[in-house]
């Protein structure tokens, strides 16, 4: 296996969530993100070809969910130390 993922020499109490940056504000903003894809993709799948539901509505909710919600919770970090 490659250094970069297995290291003898490393300790057993040392993993990579120590320094994992996320907090619970992250998770719930990706669960948002994640919630408002399904969503997107239900209602425009359940509206008909030329519908405001189908085009108009659900592609402004995946845009949310895509582009805003899902690199939110990505770049945002905590300011408590």
């Amino acid at each position: 296996m490659s250094k970069v993922f297995y290291n003898k020499s490393s300790k057993a109490d040392s993993s990579i969530f120590k320094s994992w940056s996320f907090s619970n504000i992250n998770y719930i903003l990706f669960s948002i993100g994640i919630a408002l894809i399904i969503i997107g993709y239900i209602l425009m799948a359940s509206g008909e070809v030329n519908s405001l539901k189908s085009l108009t509505i659900a592609p402004i909710i995946l845009f949310l969910g895509y582009i805003v919600f899902i690199p939110l919770a990505l770049i945002y970090k905590d300011k408590t130390p």
